[in-house]
């Protein structure tokens, strides 16, 4: 675990942006309004989501339409935080003292509630972990490599 998120750190330290290339990715994926609610992400959440579909897609090549878009929503919740990489850093490593910690690592319940007028069912099943197990597993395993 440890391993996993000094790794995650080093990875996610350059904030610079996603190119069109990879936005035409994500446009493909997801509907208009998940697309316009995944721009609002920091550029490294955009580009660690892709890095997960990227996985995602190679442990789950019948991966639906809903499926693909749930590995690219699964932190779109981080929009809503004001953190950039050092105090997410230290919220991960304090846990949730103040409203700012709070926000941050609770981004998957936030972006449940972002999500749910805007996305379809089986995308929200996945994001809740209702969808079955082997694909709840596929997407935590694209998360955590």
């Amino acid at each position: 675990m440890v391993f996993h998120l000094a790794k995650r750190a080093v990875t996610s330290f350059r904030n610079h942006p996603v190119n069109e290339e990879q936005l035409g990715i994500a446009r493909a994926v997801l509907l208009p309004d998940e697309f316009s609610l995944w721009t609002r992400m920091q550029n490294r959440d955009q580009r660690h989501s892709l890095q997960v579909l990227a996985r995602f897609d190679v442990l789950r090549s019948h991966a639906t339409r809903d499926e693909r878009a749930a590995a690219l929503l699964h932190d779109v919740g981080k929009c809503e935080s004001t953190l950039g990489w050092s105090g997410r850093i230290v919220a991960t490593l304090v846990g949730p003292k103040t409203s700012s910690f709070r926000v941050y690592l609770n981004h998957e319940e936030i972006g449940l509630r972002l999500l749910h007028d805007i996305s379809s069912e089986p995308t929200l099943e996945v994001l809740r972990g209702d969808s079955t197990d082997e694909c709840a597993v596929a997407l935590r395993n694209a998360d955590n490599m």
